[in-house]
């Protein structure tokens, strides 16, 4: 069979058609990555979305761009379409055997869950994340996991505690058993982040230890967590991290009663 006019096959017209989408969505994937490491994530969201119409026959690829979008749209705070995105991800990453991906996609579902209020919903994403993670031998991913469902309890403890009807200082049982849970879960993290040599991640599960402890009225401890968290603030010149740590440990302090030492945290 004769070839098409100039030498050239249908077959190979197919081919650099395809190789010329395949390079248009890459370009438009790393415009909107770039765009998003620079803040723009509306520009950026755009972008990805005209990566998405060309497409790509590179399912790998694709799932990057549906991770970033989910992400773009969860920083511009629309979370049913970072929802979406995720779950888009998710379901390319189980096709394409992608175990690391599956793990990821269920821990940027699990926190787009949590911000919208459906906390048991994104614990089971969050143990996906974290069970694969251990699967895997993926140090970092399972402490971030672990970050994370500790992340969804503390939320769910302070949502609950805002929606039960309770004297001061009362706490209901299932508050408090929340509360624990998240305390639980942050203080493997910090096990495993000291074990990794990461302070910056070690400073913030501090943070959320001493946090929970206010919470569930254990001030002593939350006071030795706020100072970890502050000495390590320190560390790193971390300003805004000083002053909630310094305010945190004078809130700690007035429910102690000790309001000379809490005056000199709000200095």
């Amino acid at each position: 069979m004769a070839g098409a006019p100039g030498g050239d096959s249908p077959g190979s017209a197919a081919r650099r058609l395809y190789s010329r989408m395949e390079a248009s969505c890459l370009e438009l994937a790393l415009e909107g990555e770039r765009l998003c490491k620079a803040g723009d994530f509306k520009a950026g969201a755009a972008f990805f979305e005209a990566a998405v119409q060309v497409g790509t026959e590179d399912l790998k690829t694709l799932s990057a761009i549906y991770s970033q979008l989910g992400n773009a749209y969860f920083y511009l705070k629309e979370y049913s379409k970072a929802l979406e995105y995720h779950k888009h991800d998710l379901t390319l990453a189980r096709t394409i055997g992608d175990r690391i991906g599956e793990a990821k996609a269920s821990g940027n579902l699990g926190n787009t869950l949590k911000i919208l209020g459906q906390f048991d919903e994104a614990v089971v994403c969050c143990q996906r994340h974290l069970d694969i993670s251990q699967e895997q031998g993926d140090k970092i991913g399972e402490a971030r996991a672990l970050y994370n469902i500790g992340n969804v309890y503390h939320a769910k403890g302070k949502h609950l505690s805002w929606n039960m009807a309770q004297d001061p200082g009362y706490l209901p049982q299932e508050v408090k058993e929340t509360l624990q849970k998240a305390s639980e879960y942050y203080e493997r993290n910090l096990s495993l982040v000291k074990e990794l040599g990461d302070r910056a991640a070690q400073g913030r599960a501090y943070g959320n230890l001493g946090n929970t402890q206010y919470l569930l009225g254990n001030f002593s401890e939350a006071i030795a967590f706020h100072k970890e968290r502050l000495a390590i603030a320190k560390e790193f010149g971390d300003k805004a991290a000083e002053r909630r740590a310094y305010s945190n440990l004078g809130n700690a302090h007035i429910f102690l009663g000790r309001f000379d030492i809490s005056a000199e945290y709000y200095k």
